[in-house]
Protein backbone atom coordinates (compact mmCIF):
# COMPACT_ATOMS: atom_id res chain seq x y z
CA UNK A 1 0.00 0.00 0.00
CA UNK A 2 2.78 2.55 -0.92
CA UNK A 3 1.78 6.07 -1.51
CA UNK A 4 -1.63 5.40 0.55
CA UNK A 5 -1.49 8.00 3.28
CA UNK A 6 -4.08 7.66 6.27
CA UNK A 7 -5.66 10.25 7.18
CA UNK A 8 -5.66 9.65 11.30
CA UNK A 9 -7.54 12.81 11.84
CA UNK A 10 -10.53 11.86 10.17
CA UNK A 11 -9.82 8.33 11.28
CA UNK A 12 -9.89 9.74 15.34
CA UNK A 13 -13.01 11.65 14.54
CA UNK A 14 -15.42 9.48 13.03
CA UNK A 15 -14.16 6.78 16.27
CA UNK A 16 -14.81 9.70 18.62
CA UNK A 17 -18.63 9.15 18.18
CA UNK A 18 -18.17 5.77 19.29
CA UNK A 19 -17.23 7.27 22.61
CA UNK A 20 -20.90 6.27 23.81
CA UNK A 21 -19.78 2.52 24.22
CA UNK A 22 -16.18 3.35 26.05
CA UNK A 23 -16.95 1.92 29.73
CA UNK A 24 -17.43 -0.86 31.85
CA UNK A 25 -21.32 -2.31 31.78
CA UNK A 26 -22.81 -5.01 33.37
CA UNK A 27 -26.56 -6.95 33.02
CA UNK A 28 -28.08 -9.59 31.31
CA UNK A 29 -27.88 -11.64 28.34
CA UNK A 30 -30.84 -14.19 26.74
CA UNK A 31 -29.79 -16.33 24.62
CA UNK A 32 -32.22 -18.33 22.29
CA UNK A 33 -30.95 -21.41 21.13
CA UNK A 34 -33.53 -23.45 19.21
CA UNK A 35 -36.13 -23.19 22.13
CA UNK A 36 -38.76 -20.44 23.05
CA UNK A 37 -37.47 -20.26 26.81
CA UNK A 38 -33.86 -18.23 26.52
CA UNK A 39 -30.81 -19.27 28.63
CA UNK A 40 -30.17 -16.56 30.72
CA UNK A 41 -26.47 -15.39 31.35
CA UNK A 42 -25.30 -12.76 33.89
CA UNK A 43 -23.18 -10.24 31.62
CA UNK A 44 -20.48 -7.49 31.50
CA UNK A 45 -18.95 -5.92 28.17
CA UNK A 46 -16.01 -3.86 28.43
CA UNK A 47 -15.28 -1.16 25.90
CA UNK A 48 -12.01 0.85 25.61
CA UNK A 49 -9.89 3.26 23.15
CA UNK A 50 -6.23 1.73 21.65
CA UNK A 51 -3.95 3.57 19.36
CA UNK A 52 -4.91 6.48 20.67
CA UNK A 53 -8.52 6.65 19.96
CA UNK A 54 -7.86 4.62 16.85
CA UNK A 55 -9.41 1.17 17.81
CA UNK A 56 -12.47 0.96 20.21
CA UNK A 57 -11.64 -2.55 21.93
CA UNK A 58 -14.62 -4.60 22.83
CA UNK A 59 -15.18 -7.87 25.17
CA UNK A 60 -18.12 -9.22 26.30
CA UNK A 61 -18.47 -12.43 28.69
CA UNK A 62 -21.90 -14.35 29.99
CA UNK A 63 -21.64 -16.08 32.81
CA UNK A 64 -23.87 -18.98 34.20
CA UNK A 65 -25.69 -17.31 36.70
CA UNK A 66 -25.25 -20.33 39.11
CA UNK A 67 -21.58 -21.28 39.03
CA UNK A 68 -20.32 -18.03 37.22
CA UNK A 69 -18.28 -19.93 34.65
CA UNK A 70 -18.32 -18.26 30.97
CA UNK A 71 -20.57 -19.49 28.91
CA UNK A 72 -20.19 -16.81 26.07
CA UNK A 73 -17.49 -15.00 25.21
CA UNK A 74 -16.64 -12.37 22.47
CA UNK A 75 -14.35 -10.02 21.72
CA UNK A 76 -13.86 -7.59 19.13
CA UNK A 77 -12.98 -4.25 17.66
CA UNK A 78 -13.69 -1.41 15.85
CA UNK A 79 -11.30 0.77 13.34
CA UNK A 80 -12.57 3.57 10.86
CA UNK A 81 -11.74 3.23 7.16
CA UNK A 82 -10.90 6.76 6.03
CA UNK A 83 -10.37 5.92 2.40
CA UNK A 84 -13.46 3.71 2.18
CA UNK A 85 -15.43 6.32 4.68
CA UNK A 86 -16.59 3.06 6.56
CA UNK A 87 -16.34 1.48 10.04
CA UNK A 88 -14.82 -1.68 10.18
CA UNK A 89 -15.37 -4.61 12.78
CA UNK A 90 -13.79 -7.95 13.51
CA UNK A 91 -15.46 -10.40 15.99
CA UNK A 92 -13.95 -13.72 17.84
CA UNK A 93 -15.91 -15.91 19.06
CA UNK A 94 -15.86 -19.79 19.75
CA UNK A 95 -12.20 -19.94 18.39
CA UNK A 96 -13.90 -18.33 15.00
CA UNK A 97 -13.29 -14.89 13.71
CA UNK A 98 -15.40 -12.89 11.04
CA UNK A 99 -15.23 -9.56 9.60
CA UNK A 100 -18.16 -7.06 8.87
CA UNK A 101 -18.72 -3.46 8.25
CA UNK A 102 -20.77 -1.62 10.80
CA UNK A 103 -22.75 1.16 10.30
CA UNK A 104 -23.40 4.28 13.06
CA UNK A 105 -26.92 4.77 13.06
CA UNK A 106 -28.55 8.40 12.12
CA UNK A 107 -28.69 9.48 15.65
CA UNK A 108 -25.15 8.24 16.61
CA UNK A 109 -26.61 6.32 19.76
CA UNK A 110 -26.41 2.92 18.08
CA UNK A 111 -24.84 0.63 15.50
CA UNK A 112 -25.76 -2.13 13.24
CA UNK A 113 -23.98 -5.02 11.41
CA UNK A 114 -24.17 -8.54 9.73
CA UNK A 115 -22.50 -11.53 9.19
CA UNK A 116 -22.83 -14.56 6.28
CA UNK A 117 -20.93 -17.49 6.68
CA UNK A 118 -22.29 -20.48 4.05
CA UNK A 119 -26.19 -20.49 4.58
CA UNK A 120 -26.76 -18.65 8.06
CA UNK A 121 -26.94 -14.65 7.98
CA UNK A 122 -26.96 -12.87 11.51
CA UNK A 123 -28.28 -9.32 12.17
CA UNK A 124 -27.44 -7.18 15.06
CA UNK A 125 -28.35 -3.71 16.58
CA UNK A 126 -26.69 -2.24 19.19
CA UNK A 127 -28.90 1.08 21.03
CA UNK A 128 -28.68 3.23 23.81
CA UNK A 129 -32.15 3.32 24.97
CA UNK A 130 -33.56 6.01 27.01
CA UNK A 131 -31.93 5.22 30.51
CA UNK A 132 -29.02 4.91 29.35
CA UNK A 133 -28.98 1.35 28.91
CA UNK A 134 -26.72 -0.77 26.52
CA UNK A 135 -29.22 -3.02 24.53
CA UNK A 136 -28.41 -5.58 21.43
CA UNK A 137 -31.03 -7.37 19.08
CA UNK A 138 -29.35 -10.65 17.42
CA UNK A 139 -31.90 -12.08 14.79
CA UNK A 140 -30.33 -15.49 12.53
CA UNK A 141 -31.76 -16.97 9.41
CA UNK A 142 -30.55 -19.72 8.34
CA UNK A 143 -31.25 -21.00 4.44
CA UNK A 144 -34.51 -19.95 3.68
CA UNK A 145 -36.04 -19.98 7.45
CA UNK A 146 -37.53 -16.77 8.48
CA UNK A 147 -35.15 -14.66 10.75
CA UNK A 148 -35.45 -15.55 14.71
CA UNK A 149 -34.57 -14.43 17.77
CA UNK A 150 -30.69 -15.08 18.73
CA UNK A 151 -29.88 -13.24 21.52
CA UNK A 152 -31.05 -10.21 23.37
CA UNK A 153 -28.81 -7.92 25.97
CA UNK A 154 -29.64 -5.57 28.23
CA UNK A 155 -26.27 -4.34 30.32
CA UNK A 156 -25.83 -1.02 32.12
CA UNK A 157 -22.83 1.18 32.82
CA UNK A 158 -20.98 0.74 36.13
CA UNK A 159 -20.65 3.28 38.34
Amino acid sequence: MAGLKADLEAQRAAMAKLGFLVGKWEGELRAYRGSEHPAVFQMTEDASWRLDGLILLMEGVGREPSSGKPALQAFGFICYDDAAQAYRMRAFNDGRFLESEAHLADDGKGLSWGFAVEHVRTRAVLRINERGEWTEEHDITIGEQPARKLMELVVRRKE
